[in-house]
């Protein structure tokens, strides 16, 4: 049976990566219109650049998840695992619908 504070943590992740993009492209492109930049083309490129650290960030750090894994691997914990798995895949979702909102405000295709 999974806890509680799993799936508080499940939230968290996705919350915290879609504001790691959205954060980190607003103000970012700040910078860019201070140095003379289009601020509206550098938040796509900025947005796209942050995808794999807003997902680091989320899962709070890379070593946490690495020990997750190794105890899912090597103690037989399958439940640790798939937690893990989990919470990546909320990050990756908070990513994407961060990436999607900038899309759609912007009026680019972010590849």
């Amino acid at each position: 049976m999974v806890d509680e504070r799993f799936f508080a943590s499940f939230i968290h992740c996705y919350f915290i990566a879609f504001g790691v993009i959205i954060g980190g492209a607003i103000i970012g492109s700040i910078g860019e219109f201070a140095t003379g930049n289009a601020p509206l083309t550098s938040i796509g490129r900025i947005a796209n650049n942050l995808r794999i650290w807003a997902i680091i960030a989320a899962i709070g750090g890379t070593f946490d998840a690495i020990a997750n894994f190794e105890r899912g691997l090597l103690d037989g914990s399958t439940i640790d695992l798939f937690k893990q798995a989990l919470l990546i895949l909320s990050a990756m979702g908070g990513v994407k619908t961060a990436i999607i909102l900038i899309e759609w405000l912007i009026q680019e295709d972010i590849s």
